[in-house]
């Protein structure tokens, strides 16, 4: 080792490219946790339209049936 202290804003500073580096950092996080989030959401928007699709045929063929008489 060089005997160097470790500065933590130096380490913070990335030798002057800062904005750059940490930019590109938060905008990766930000797609890898959208990659992850709306998927969820499509996927929960399907399946409550998949339900509401199935109550309302269920409710249309209800409707439709003729009582049966004895």
């Amino acid at each position: 080792m060089s005997g160097e202290q470790f500065s933590w804003s130096v380490f913070f500073n990335m030798g002057g490219y800062a904005f750059y580096v940490w930019t590109a950092y938060g905008l990766t996080f930000v797609v890898l946790v959208l990659n992850i989030v709306l998927p969820l959401m499509q996927r929960r928007q399907t399946i409550n339209r998949v339900r509401r699709a199935i109550r309302r045929e269920a409710m249309k063929s209800s409707s439709t049936q003729e009582p049966i008489e004895s």
